[in-house]
C-alpha cells in the first residue's frame, strides 16, 4: 500500500510525518551526536517556525491522533462530567 500526503509519496513513517507537518522530524527531535552549537541552532529554527506558525503543535497532535486512530491504536472513552462524579460520590456516601 502506498501512502500519499499532499500529492507526495511517503515511503517511511518519518516521510509521512515530515510531509504532514511540513517540517523535518529531526528539527524537533534532534539527531544523535549533535554538538551544542548544532542543538542551539536547531532550537532557534524551531522557535522561529513556532512563532510563524503557532497552530503547528495542534496540527501535529491532530496528525498523530488521526494516524493512531486509523491504525486502531487509539481507544478514547468520554470523561465523566464533574456533576456526574459528584453525584457518584454522594451516592456512595463518600465524605468530603
Amino acid at each position: 500500500m502506498q501512502n500519499f500526503v499532499s500529492g507526495h509519496q511517503a515511503d517511511t513513517t518519518e516521510d509521512f510525518l515530515e510531509l504532514a507537518l511540513g517540517t523535518p522530524v529531526d528539527l524537533w527531535l534532534g539527531v544523535q551526536g549533535e554538538t551544542e552549537e548544532e542543538r542551539a541552532a536547531r532550537l532557534d529554527a524551531a522557535r522561529d517556525i513556532l512563532a510563524d506558525y503557532p497552530e503547528l503543535p495542534d496540527r501535529a497532535v491532530q496528525v498523530a491522533a488521526r494516524t493512531l486512530d486509523e491504525a486502531g491504536l487509539l481507544r478514547l472513552a468520554p470523561l465523566p462530567t464533574p456533576n456526574a462524579a459528584r453525584r457518584r460520590n454522594l451516592r456512595t456516601g463518600v465524605a468530603a
